[in-house]
């Protein structure tokens, strides 16, 4: 059952089968939230916090506190960040001091796996953080904030990486405080993600700015915002107006909904009149609640609380009302404001600012601000560079491309002028479509289409003229115009003879519900090439007369005409034409004529996949189930069913000679087996499968389906059993490289939201590039594997959910009224190895702007097959509730701070609804993106796998392969010893696994300064490898520093200099063995091998082969890798003002760099 507290933010127990680290929690159990503690406290141990699992590893001493409560003295009050009047967004550093005036109680965390429960709090001097209660003297629980080096966020110190409860510990919620000459740390926990921004933001103001932070938040806060939301207000007044008297209700929510779009009226209206109501009933007080208006406010508000003894709050520390009041307070606000009409309610210009700050406001990209602000107030050029090459992978950031993006989301004129980006425009560029998460390079064409036809996943749909469901749906031709705007390239067609000699086009069953054929024509010649210019195939059923066959042949030419490709294959080629070679034709796929056939017609096999729907039907009502056993069935996404198409009697017809001609590249067969299929079929003859078929082979043949698949086309339509037109996951297809999936495109829903997501990666023209591996004519690919891919490296997605924006409700849901209880789930979808999905925890009553702050991680074995899928519920005590949901090929995904706009059931775009997120993600394929690889995440291998080859019993061709061992270990040691030294050289930076090397010298440029704040440490870039020189005595901590990045750059050196070689050595081993490949079973006859071990032996040249060119590949990138690693070295050192260079030197240095990095590396290697 849901629980609520004061702070308006609760969670449900029970959820941890489900949640990865949700709530911040230490645990894979999500606590109930305990009495003044925030949502998802990540080491709760309060036996009265509900149900929890005890954590192992942490002992039980006295020293330890065991209960949250504090008894002998009132409790403090806590960080809350509920959106009611009374208690305000943490949206400043003036709210953040004051919050750590007050004091939060926070976990510090030491070695040996101890956590100690302690209450910390900024002294009212602002001159030093101490903390209680503690067996040390008061002096020492104390740290000095001038002694304070850096604050560190994540779990990025010793400490806490050899402390036994590393893993269960929420990065999100983890930060440190180095402090002091020897570089000490005090690691500590807080309750929630955001009592953590609270503290972090608040301690670095401090830093900067020392005593004077309340001084300089008195002189500079928002005061950008306060001139132009000035500006706007006195807009509006207008010249004869006085802007004392204020403006009417109706234009100040206009003005927030300029802003805010998404806000909803209602919610502007009833916070101005709870305003209004409460300023009433508080008339000639102080003014408590006048918030944020202004600089001297915010002042008065910070000074007030830093200089105050006592707070009025409740035992639990928590400052609210009961439930049963405040909802009678709200109705009796809601009937007295009832009678006030909007023209006579007046707003000032103080309450219209204190409404703005309240809805406007979004906390979490405050404190991304703070992360790169040099002054804590706002982005100035260089800051919003540091923020675009750091985070969002930009590349050759200018100040002038700042200053143009400053120029467009500023509102401010002070800001633009002076080149500032304030909050509120830092907000508008994050919500800016550059900062969506899909990459804009997708939008367009950006794959290579020259390759064969069979070399691409092909959208596809099934029964395109039905617009319901396959028995008693109508047949209409808005199926056509459906599919083809949605960027279908395979359509269908069922034509069947027509009254009065017109073929018309239904799905058999139901003549009386059909559609013209030449007007399916029709259509088809007016939006073929509307979305794409790619060729589009034409399924064609063909169960007519001769007669009514003349007809379609007539409707063909005449309407179609030159757009119908009719140009056999030239004799002697192995694959079809590429699609850049077919642009603007349409392909028939239908019966065709025996070679040779000299007559005016021939007898053909009739194809009929809608006889194979009624007799499978008929058999599931024969079986006992009835017609509701074949519709469960049918509901079931992976429901499968017994193929019964042998059992079904094919009749022959007679088919006109014209119309087969016609035919060229997709010649209708039927499909026996896979041996039968390897010998016989021709590269333009075209099976099609029954789902129960596809997944049968998928399941007992995977390999030779990949195989299969890449030289013949295989187009895999639904079970007959899905008479509501389901759909079918094609997931299950795509992994064993089936091309034409065909989807029922009427019935919304998962299958179709990957369906959509998946071709849109390559500019929505309908055909995408199938994984490498199961396009190279040798290579060992199982489809169902659920380990690593032989020669992939596999990737490390990090994904964070920070937050989500105007969230509605349920479609449909009014049992709640307007309030919403979200949740996020990531899934990934793709080959088994990968599906997994995680959740974060419910925000109670918040779909306005629940902060979620969760991070996930998942391992991608086969990226190019991966999709990642955000789905946003509303947590209901029985079935929880869609809301919406945003599916993306991990191809398409941009790192870094991005939203994410989310869609309906149906799939259109729900209004100003998103998710925000960050991302980040290891090095991609080859051809790829080459200035996201600085984002890479990689994990530091304790062990170190080297790849192994396979025996195939056959000695020469192994006395080949053994030739590679030593060139793959020395392949993996160059490249492990690269990425480990990374690794270490980053934890020792202080920063997560996520951050780039750039984030590691920039981290590095804040805490190498002197006492005289000349920097300790110096990077000399005159030459390729940017060198660290100390400029005198180093502490212990920076000595370490200087050590790792020496063996870093030895290691890179290596890579450098040594990967050539290597590479070479390993191309000349493949292209050894593949001279054996035509030749390899009539070798293993010879050898006495025999039945399966011939089988066995051609699997493991695959397997061997593959992992040559992966290995060889990884190599290569590794190199590509290193010479953006000292790029990055480079750009960073000089945006730190840690070079030694002079601006000439540099020019040169990276000028060499460049001229490296473009240089050719080695041979290109084509597939084998």
């Amino acid at each position: 059952m849901k629980s609520s507290t004061g702070n308006g933010v609760t969670l449900e127990p029970n959820q941890e089968e489900l949640v990865s680290n949700g709530g911040c929690g230490m645990s894979g159990t999500v606590t109930a939230v305990q009495v003044g503690t925030a949502p998802g406290s990540p080491m709760s141990d309060n036996p009265k916090a509900g149900k929890f699992t005890d954590v192992k590893g942490i002992p039980r001493r006295s020293s330890i506190i065991k209960d949250g409560s504090r008894s002998g003295r009132e409790r403090k009050k806590t960080v809350s960040f509920s959106s009611s009047l009374t208690e305000r967004k943490i949206s400043s550093a003036a709210d953040c001091i004051s919050a750590m005036v007050e004091g939060t109680e926070l976990r510090k965390v030491r070695s040996s796996s101890r956590v100690y429960q302690r209450y910390y709090l900024l002294e009212s001097g602002l001159q030093a953080l101490r903390w209680e209660p503690s067996k040390k003297e008061s002096d020492k629980a104390r740290i000095a904030i001038p002694s304070i080096k850096e604050v560190r966020t994540g779990r990025n110190t010793e400490t806490f990486r050899t402390n036994g409860v590393y893993d269960q510990i929420s990065e999100d919620c983890a930060f440190s405080i180095i402090y002091g000459e020897a570089y000490e740390s005090l690691d500590l926990v807080a309750n929630s993600a955001e009592v953590a921004n609270v503290w972090v933001t608040g301690l670095r103001y401090m830093i900067l700015y020392g005593k004077h932070a309340m001084d300089m938040i008195a002189s500079s806060h928002d005061s950008l915002r306060l001139a132009w939301l000035t500006e706007m207000f006195s807009s509006v007044v207008g010249s004869g107006g006085k802007e004392e008297e204020g403006i009417s209700l109706r234009s100040a929510v206009g003005l927030i909904r300029r802003v805010n779009p998404g806000v909803k009226t209602e919610k502007v209206e009833r916070r101005f009149k709870e305003l209004n109501r409460t300023k009433e009933r508080t008339a000639g007080s102080d003014g408590a609640l006048a918030g944020h208006t202004g600089s001297s406010g915010m002042l008065v508000t910070a000074a007030a609380v830093i200089c105050s003894g006592q707070d009025n709050t409740d035992e639990a520390g928590l400052e609210e009302e009961p439930g049963d009041m405040a909802e009678s307070r709200t109705e009796e606000v809601g009937r007295e404001n009832g009678d006030i009409r909007r023209e006579e309610l007046k707003v000032t210009k103080e309450e219209f600012i204190d409404v703005f700050h309240d809805l406007c406001t979004r906390p979490e990209i405050y404190f991304l601000l703070v992360q790169f602000s040099s002054n804590k107030e706002f982005l100035d050029t260089k800051d919003l560079m540091r923020f675009l090459e750091a985070e969002q992978g930009v590349v050759q950031v200018t100040e002038e491309m700042s200053l143009e993006l400053i120029q467009s989301h500023e509102p401010s004129e002070e800001g633009r002028r002076q080149g500032w980006l304030s909050l509120d425009g830092f907000t508008s560029y994050l919500t800016s479509l550059g900062c969506h998460l899909f990459d804009l390079e997708h939008r367009q064409v950006c794959q290579d289409m020259s390759q064969p036809l069979s070399h691409y996943y092909i959208n596809s749909s099934h029964n395109t003229y039905l617009i319901e469901d396959q028995v008693n749906g109508p047949s209409d031709i808005t199926g056509y115009i459906r599919a083809l705007k949605m960027g279908c390239r395979c359509v269908e067609v069922d034509v069947w003879d027509g009254p009065e000699d017109e073929p018309v086009v239904y799905p058999g069953h139901n003549p009386t519900l059909y559609v013209a054929f030449h007007s399916v024509l029709d259509v088809i010649k007016r939006f073929a090439f509307a979305e794409s210019e790619y060729p589009l195939i034409l399924c064609l059923e063909n169960h007519c007369s001769l007669d009514q066959q003349r007809a379609m042949l007539g409707h063909l030419r005449t309407i179609l005409g030159d757009m119908l490709y009719t140009e056999p294959l030239s004799d002697g080629e192995s694959y079809l034409p590429s699609p850049l070679v077919l642009k603007g034709k349409i392909l028939l796929k239908g019966q065709k004529l025996k070679e040779g056939c000299r007559g005016t017609e021939g007898d053909v096999t009739d194809e009929d996949e809608g006889a194979e729907m009624r007799n499978e039907r008929m058999k599931g009502v024969n079986s006992g189930g009835g017609v509701e056993a074949c519709q469960r069935v049918g509901m079931g996404g992976s429901s499968t069913v017994i193929n019964s198409t042998s059992s079904l009697t094919h009749k022959r017809f007679q088919l006109l000679k014209e119309l087969s001609d016609l035919v060229t590249l997709c010649k209708s067969v039927r499909f026996t087996n896979f041996q039968v299929s390897f010998s016989t079929q021709k590269p333009w003859e075209l099976c099609s499968f029954n789902e129960t078929l596809a997944l049968r082979c998928t399941s007992e043949s995977p390999g030779d389906f990949v195989n299969y698949n890449k030289r013949f086309l295989s187009r895999v339509y639904p079970s007959a059993q899905r008479i509501d037109s389901s759909n079918m996951n094609p997931q299950y297809l795509w992994k064993c490289g089936c091309q034409i999936v065909a989807m029922n495109y009427q019935t919304p829903g998962l299958m179709m939201d990957l369906n959509i997501a998946w071709f849109r990666q390559n500019g929505n023209c309908g055909y995408v590039l199938r994984p490498t591996i199961m396009r190279q004519e040798v290579s060992f690919f199982s489809a169902n594997s659920r380990d690593s891919v032989p020669g992939v490296s596999p990737q490390l997605l990090h994904v964070k959910v920070i937050s989500g924006q105007n969230l509605p409700r349920p479609r449909g849901s009014g049992a709640k009224g307007d309030v919403v209880d979200p949740y996020v789930y990531v899934e990934i979808h793709g080959i088994p190895a990968d599906c997994a999905e995680r959740r974060t925890r419910t925000v109670m009553q918040n779909g306005d702007n629940p902060i979620f702050d969760e991070s996930f991680e998942f391992q991608i074995n086969l990226p190019e097959l991966a999709m990642v899928r955000f789905v946003v519920l509303d947590d209901e005590f029985i079935g929880d509730e869609f809301i919406g949901q945003y599916t993306i090929p991990l191809e398409c995904l941009q790192p870094g701070y991005r939203h994410i706009p989310l869609q309906s059931l149906t799939g259109e775009d729900l209004p100003y609804a998103g998710l925000f997120v960050h991302v980040a993600l290891t090095n991609r394929r080859g051809g790829g993106k080459p200035h996201k690889r600085g984002l890479s995440v990689r994990k530091v291998k304790r062990g170190r796998d080297y790849a192994a080859l396979r025996d195939l019993g056959v000695k020469a061709v192994d006395e080949v392969f053994k030739m590679a061992t030593l060139p793959l270990k020395e392949a993996t040691d160059l490249r492990e010893n690269m990425q480990n030294s990374v690794g270490v050289f980053r934890e020792l930076c202080g920063v997560s696994a996520v951050a780039n090397l750039k984030q590691c010298v920039l981290a590095l440029g804040s805490r190498v300064g002197g006492t005289d704040g000349a920097p300790l440490l110096l990077f000399e870039l005159r030459d390729m490898y940017p060198s660290m020189e100390p400029q005198g005595a180093l502490p212990e901590v920076l000595r370490r520093v200087v050590s790792t990045y020496e063996t870093m750059i030895q290691a890179s050196r290596a890579v450098m200099e040594l990967s050539d070689a290597v590479y070479n050595r390993i191309l000349h081993i493949q292209t050894t063995a593949m001279e054996f490949h035509e030749k390899l079973q009539a070798m293993a006859v010879k050898e006495g091998l025999k039945g399966r071990k011939v089988t066995r032996a051609v699997e493991s040249f695959s397997w061997n082969i593959t992992i040559l060119n992966g290995q060889a590949d990884l190599l290569k990138r590794a190199k590509m890798e290193v010479q953006e690693n000292l790029k990055q070295v480079q750009y960073a050192a000089v945006t730190s003002n840690l070079s030694k260079a002079g601006p000439e030197e540099l020019t040169l240095s990276r000028c060499s760099l460049d001229a490296t990095q473009n240089k050719p590396t080695s041979p290109t290697r084509g597939s084998p």
